[in-house]
């Protein structure tokens, strides 16, 4: 197929409102859940620790501590299913992917340091 087709094809199915977030950010995703006859808002939170693909395909990774277990979800960006993706706190990471908070255990294995955090040394 021509790539002009497939990308006005793909334009339509883009979300409206971008998300503006990154790797090391705390989210809150809202996503749909259909149960029977009736639909839902269901929020899952957590830190995002890995984006993927571009264009439609692009999906991002989040996870957080549940009753002492680690959870990990992957959400597709532009999916309908995904209501609206919430930023409750910036983080500031040195790399792509935070894989190596699947090793740590309790608080550090949320411990992202926040966006703008200074850390000042005391003078010599």
């Amino acid at each position: 197929m021509n790539q002009a087709l497939l990308d006005k094809i793909e334009k339509e199915q883009y979300r409206k409102d971008e998300a503006s977030f990154n790797v090391g950010d705390s989210v809150r995703v809202h996503t749909r859940v259909v149960e029977g006859e009736k639909e839902r808002i269901q929020i899952f939170a957590g830190v995002v620790i890995g984006r993927r693909g571009h264009g439609l395909n692009e999906s991002f990774t989040v996870r957080r501590i549940s009753y002492g277990e680690g959870v990990e979800r992957v959400f597709p960006i532009h999916s309908p299913r995904v209501d609206k993706i919430e930023v409750e706190r910036k983080g500031e990471v040195r790399r792509a992917k935070l894989t190596y908070l699947r090793k740590r255990i309790g608080k550090g294995a949320t411990l992202v340091k926040e966006k703008g955090e200074k850390v000042v040394e005391a003078a010599k």
